[in-house]
């Protein structure tokens, strides 16, 4: 097949080129060519989504079998790319996010048939935030392309080339040592997914000319948050000690949740659906997801040997990661309480 990946250089778009490239595929990015170097063996194409001439170029002269578009967070953005493309390109499958359902986290069991945001298709970035703005992107794809759509809809992803900084930050820090703030119930059950799994899984739906929807959040309990962390502890060959802290010790100590410390929700009505989300569709339709300890291992195959100042623990607007010496004051309460 001739497929065109909109993104193709960070995280999972680079994934899905990697998986197609494996598969045989000829794979177009298109991209800025700022963020990371192109994959080899692909036709590179830099240009800006947001910029009409630039989306002209691309389509000039090209036709592609699918679409695979990987960075529209911006409804109107996302639409403008979708009408030129039509007419270009026979299926266009759209990354989105299990953000774009309201019910998440709050509500267990959210799956393809639940509620997304209302926003239409050609809202601009004002219009709200992460979630609202990629269930707009979804409208423009469904409802403006010319040809099969797909939305596929990713849970907690991880995995080689992470930018999020979520379990990069987890391995810089426990391959640093000493006593770690491990937070909550190392008991809790956790549903994560490898890039490269969701990769797999979307071009293969992609080559199948696959219509419809499919959330890739992984498969239920497949870690718990002890056995994820201690899995940092194993493949970095670190001296860490886990110290577990209560959640509501951590709550009191104002450590933000879910950034402070990655993937830390504390149990409550509004996060009770956090980890329970369904992907019983994709894995009956052949979603396959590899072991977590497998993704631990070779996230910091990948990590162990970019500088640290180097690594990417998120944005600046959403930065992952507790201050060492906010730390290490809670962990000095935690052994002080009487």
């Amino acid at each position: 097949m001739r497929i065109l990946v909109i993104g193709g250089s960070v995280f999972l778009g680079r994934a899905i080129v990697a998986d197609a490239l494996r598969q045989g595929h000829e794979v177009t990015t298109f991209n800025r060519g700022k963020s990371r170097p192109d994959m080899p063996g692909v036709e590179a194409v830099h240009g800006d989504r947001e910029v009409p001439a630039d989306l002209d170029r691309l389509v000039e002269g090209r036709r592609w079998d699918a679409v695979i578009d990987v960075c529209g967070y911006t409804p109107r953005v996302v639409l403008d790319s979708v009408r030129r493309l039509s007419g270009h390109a026979t299926h266009y499958t759209f990354i989105s996010s299990i953000s774009a359902f309201p019910d998440f986290p709050a509500v267990p069991g959210v799956n393809e048939d639940s509620p997304t945001y209302e926003c239409p298709a050609d809202a601009d970035a004002d219009h709200g935030d992460y979630g609202v703005l990629k269930a707009g992107c979804e409208r423009a794809v469904e409802e403006h392309f010319d040809g099969d759509t797909l939305i596929i809809d990713p849970g907690l992803i991880i995995g080689p080339y992470e930018n999020v900084g979520r379990l990069p930050w987890w391995l810089t820090r426990i391959a640093r040592g000493g006593r770690v703030l491990a937070p909550g119930d190392p008991s809790q059950a956790m549903q994560l997914i490898d890039a490269r799994d969701i990769a797999a899984f979307t071009v293969e739906q992609a080559a199948k000319g696959t219509t419809g929807r499919f959330l890739t959040s992984g498969v239920p309990g497949n870690t718990t948050y002890g056995d994820w962390l201690r899995d940092c502890v194993e493949v970095t060959g670190s001296d860490a000690e886990l110290v577990w802290v209560d959640d509501s010790f951590l709550r009191e100590h104002d450590v933000q949740m879910w950034t402070e410390l990655p993937l830390w929700m504390p149990e409550g009505p509004e996060t009770a659906g956090v980890w329970l989300p369904s992907s019983a569709k994709a894995l009956a339709a052949g979603l396959t997801c590899r072991p977590v300890s497998e993704t631990v291992r070779d996230t910091w195959e990948w990590l162990k040997d970019i500088p640290e100042d180097r690594r990417s623990f998120g944005s600046s607007a959403l930065r992952h990661g507790i201050d060492p010496e906010k730390e290490a004051r809670i962990l000095a309460a935690w052994d002080a309480r009487s």
